[in-house]
């Protein structure tokens, strides 16, 4: 029995909470409070996809249009309706409505003959949402009596677009005839309310006004402000099919005279729409998040809580995204490290190439000294010998033995010209080093030859320091040439070589204790031209000077640093 009670019990709750839980999570029941919605949203007549209430409209959106309706559940029409795009505006918009004041022209025989209206539309300055917190506006208007008119009607009406709905409240109502050439008015008419007797009726109308139009009964006196006792006409219009008046009577209506001036004044406040539209339009949106927002107001403009909203995204071009920026800054990065490793990449591959060059002239260089010091001067040495030989032979005449000296000595100038030839070719050669111990070797045997003194004074020279062929043969000329000199022209008896190396400068001083110039020699005849022009082949320079007490001081320097790249340059 207890299993019985126990599985009873069991089946109870579950029909409970079956009954119950449709109640609480039905979606339909969540759809029932909802009276309007968003449909459909299109940019440039293309529908977009909305997605969990939420619609992209893609960049640089043109022609974007909103379309809303009531559901189903809502079983009337809505009273007005408004919209804004929160994120592009922050004021509501209506769609048109108007209502009128109506100065209307009849002639004797009680037809019309012309009407002047005075529009209003929206909502004026000072309305808060109620006829009491409201603040009136003052209008003041000016009309020229037409032709054959004799009386004047005031027309207060709803008559404007047929689902315009609202409130119209005209209060303090005086019309007056301006008097010709002055200021001054003639009063006409003025508000039932605002005359001595303090008409006291909110049900009946006024002597002299009536009620019109297809739905009269929207035809209101209210209170209006702070002050109870402040009445007004006033149209409520709250169908959407019909309209209302409020209008003086024929017979009330005072009479006016063609061509006369008719001041009309009044105080005002108002609030109208309609409900009848079903799409709004906006046109070249920015990029930014939206929110278009619909509700429906009641006739004071008041939300009545039917609403609906959709969240509008309208992204930036992907030129102005942040991804794209991030790739572009790695794309940048990634083409600048590329373009980088291509340069080093090239410029070593020149180096490389220059340096394979400058290898291969160095091994023709080398191959040509050995090949002249072993073949071209092996050969020379031994006509000289065979010269010299023959000059010693006692059974050649006299004039023969003296050719074959002259042909010997001939030879040995030769050889040491190869030599020096091989000297300045030889790649082992370039460096200081090698330049200063030749230097000091080719004076000496110059001075050997004539019983020079010569004296040296040389600093240490790294053998690290590279030069140039070129620059060695032209240094050593430019100081066998100033050495020469010294021989046939100085008379000197020592020669004095100073040669040092400071700070990338190499110096070098060729001074003898000879007789000197003076500024009228020829000094070209002297070799100082072919000095300097050797100098500056190689971007050195050359000077000559008198010495202290006597003799002549040649100077020779030349920035290795700076011949170096002169000698990359020309090779590149």
């Amino acid at each position: 029995m207890s299993r019985k009670l126990f599985l009873i019990l069991i089946a109870l709750a579950l029909v409970s909470c079956s009954g119950d839980f449709p109640q609480s999570q039905s979606p339909q029941s969540n759809a029932a409070g909802k009276a309007l919605e968003i449909s459909a949203v299109s940019v440039i007549g293309k529908e977009k996809q909305i997605r969990r209430n939420e619609v992209n409209l893609g960049t640089f959106p043109r022609n974007v249009v909103f379309y809303f309706q009531p559901t189903t559940n809502l079983s009337r029409s809505p009273i007005r309706l408004r919209y804004r795009l929160t994120g592009f505006e922050s004021t509501w918009h209506e769609g048109d409505s108007e209502m009128y004041l109506v100065a209307r022209f009849f002639d004797a025989n009680g037809d019309k003959v012309d009407e002047t209206s005075f529009r209003v539309r929206g909502e004026s300055a000072g309305w808060n949402g109620s006829l009491t917190n409201s603040q009136l506006t003052h209008r003041r208007e000016t009309v020229a009596v037409p032709p054959r008119a004799s009386r004047l009607m005031i027309v207060i009406t709803s008559a404007g677009p047929p689902a315009m709905e609202g409130v119209y409240a005209v209060a303090n109502l005086v019309v007056a005839k301006k008097q010709p050439n002055t200021s001054a008015t003639i009063p006409l008419m003025q508000s039932p309310f605002d005359e001595p007797t303090n008409y006291d009726d909110s049900v009946q109308a006024p002597h002299g006004w009536v009620r019109d139009g297809d739905h009269a009964s929207m035809a209101k006196i209210v209170r209006i402000g702070s002050d109870s006792a402040a009445k007004a006409f006033a149209i409520l219009d709250d169908d959407p099919t019909s309209h209302a008046d409020w209008r003086n009577t024929f017979e009330a209506a005072p009479p006016v005279n063609p061509g006369d001036s008719v001041v009309i004044e009044w105080n005002e406040m108002y609030s109208m729409g309609v409900g009848n539209f079903r799409a709004v339009t906006y046109d070249d949106l920015a990029p930014g998040n939206y929110s278009f927002e619909v509700e429906e107001v009641n006739i004071f403009g008041i939300p009545t809580g039917n609403e609906a909203s959709i969240k509008v995204i309208v992204p930036p071009p992907f030129w102005k995204r942040a991804w794209f920026w991030s790739f572009g800054s790695v794309g940048i990065c990634i083409i600048v490290f590329a373009i980088g490793r291509y340069l080093t990449w090239h410029k070593m591959r020149s180096e490389m190439m220059y340096l394979k060059s400058q290898q291969a002239l160095e091994s023709e260089r080398l191959r040509i000294a050995h090949d002249i010091h072993d073949d071209l001067g092996a050969r020379v040495t031994q006509i000289s010998l065979l010269s010299a030989m023959s000059g010693d032979n006692s059974g050649f005449p006299e004039k023969a033995r003296a050719d074959f000296g002259r042909i010997s000595e001939m030879c040995r100038e030769l050889v040491s010209a190869l030599y020096e030839t091989v000297w300045a070719v030889n790649p082992e050669n370039d460096n200081l080093d090698a330049l200063g111990t030749y230097l000091c070797q080719m004076v000496t045997q110059l001075c050997e030859r004539t019983q020079l003194s010569c004296r040296y004074y040389v600093s240490d020279l790294p053998r690290d320091v590279q030069i140039s062929s070129q620059a060695r043969h032209n240094i050593s000329m430019a100081v066998k040439e100033a050495v020469h000199n010294v021989i046939k022209h100085a008379g000197a008896s020592e020669v004095v070589i100073k040669i040092e190396f400071k700070d990338g400068l190499l110096r070098i001083s060729i001074k003898d204790d000879g007789r000197g110039f003076q500024l009228g020699d020829q000094v070209a005849g002297h070799g100082l031209a072919n000095m300097k022009r050797r100098l500056a082949d190689i971007g050195g320079e050359c000077s000559i000077e008198r010495a202290s007490q006597k003799g002549t001081v040649v100077h020779l320097q030349w920035t290795v640093k700076s011949s170096v790249q002169l000698e990359t340059q020309s090779d590149l």
